[in-house]
């Protein structure tokens, strides 16, 4: 499996980014083709700051994730997400991919 996962800090207006982005940018994510799992999380740091919002979206493998971010659909979502984050207050979102390997 391949993940992208984007790490979006706290935006200015919390209700108003989590209003689009659950009733808009949510279903432009579901849309991506090859997604295989898309999940979101708050998380909360343990002893340091923490991104307000972490989105792991997964892919089958690294080709198929790229064939995803040159389709109109990822095209789309990456334009929705500018813009949420311009009209939220979000200061800056991190974007970073990788294979994932299974411990167990």
């Amino acid at each position: 499996m391949h993940r992208l996962t984007i790490e979006y800090t706290a935006p200015a207006d919390v209700e108003a980014f989590e209003a689009h982005y659950r009733d808009v940018h949510v279903p432009l994510v579901n849309g991506l083709p090859g997604l295989r799992r898309f999940v979101t999380s708050h998380p909360r740091g343990l002893g340091g700051d923490a991104p307000y919002l972490v989105a792991e979206l997964w892919f089958d493998d690294a080709e198929t994730m790229a064939s995803a971010l040159r389709t109109p659909e990822m095209g789309a979502t990456a334009t929705d997400a500018d813009a949420l984050c311009a009209a939220t207050g979000v200061a800056s979102r991190l974007m970073f991919t990788g294979d994932l390997v299974d411990h167990l």
